[in-house]
């Protein structure tokens, strides 16, 4: 695993799921990492949580005023990861139009703000979290997939324009993430093994997996406008 000593890195999304265990890692890889999203008592406990370097910054990436000043206020980052969203689901035709804009505005546009804000380091690298509906849709799920596409457009677009800044995405298939707990545990454990039963990888992924790609883009220098599936063999199965 490359080193992260001396640099700074920006995770928004990093006080849970897939953005907590991407901090903690680059923690581990010596970096100075702060976490951002909307809740101060989150953050302050995935703090506590991970140790280490770890600041913390509370910022919605709906607000775009917030998010310049946020940047403006900020010397310039070596790495930023954008895992945070809240994407309602459903069939195109029974999602709400106001649940199917939240979630385009929470995702893509989210990622949009941060990416034309961002201040970036000599050798930075930035990297986005999609999925994997983005190239395999479901019925059930048709715009996630679509939103998914358009931010893996928007990283290869990026890595023209903020050249020599990298930009990068990972696309997770079915992760391990506190998302699930919604559901009862039966209903969880019945999902999941149906689901490892049909994937090539034999398992469900967890976050790890997903913290092990980002770190692997950002400290990779000649990686630049990728699209890195790690998705347990989901979008050929």
């Amino acid at each position: 695993m490359a080193s992260f000593q001396q640099q700074r890195v920006l995770v928004i999304g990093g006080s849970s799921g897939i953005g907590f265990v991407v901090a903690q890692s680059f923690v581990e890889a010596g970096a100075s990492v702060t976490i951002a999203s909307r809740s101060a008592d989150k953050l302050d406990k995935a703090a506590q949580e991970i140790g280490g370097q770890v600041a913390v910054a509370a910022l919605d990436t709906g607000d775009n005023a917030a998010v310049e000043r946020f940047f403006a206020d900020t010397a310039p980052w070596d790495h930023i990861v954008i895992s945070a969203a809240q994407t309602p689901s459903g069939p195109a035709r029974a999602l709400a139009l106001e649940d199917a804009y939240r979630a385009m505005d929470s995702k893509f546009w989210g990622a949009y703000r941060i990416a034309r804000a961002a201040r970036f380091a000599p050798g930075a690298s930035l990297t986005f979290v999609s999925g994997f509906l983005a190239v395999r849709p479901s019925k059930n799920s048709v715009l996630q997939g679509a939103i998914n596409a358009a931010i893996e457009s928007l990283a290869r677009g990026l890595a023209l324009e903020l050249s020599p800044v990298r930009v990068n995405t990972v696309s997770p298939g079915m992760i391990v993430t506190p998302l699930w707990d919604k559901m009862p545990e039966a209903d969880r454990q019945q999902v999941f093994e149906k689901a490892a039963a049909r994937l090539p990888a034999g398992r469900i992924g967890q976050p790890q997996d997903i913290a092990n790609a980002v770190l692997y883009l950002a400290g990779t220098p000649f990686a630049t406008g990728s699209t890195v599936l790690v998705d347990g063999g989901g979008a050929i199965a």
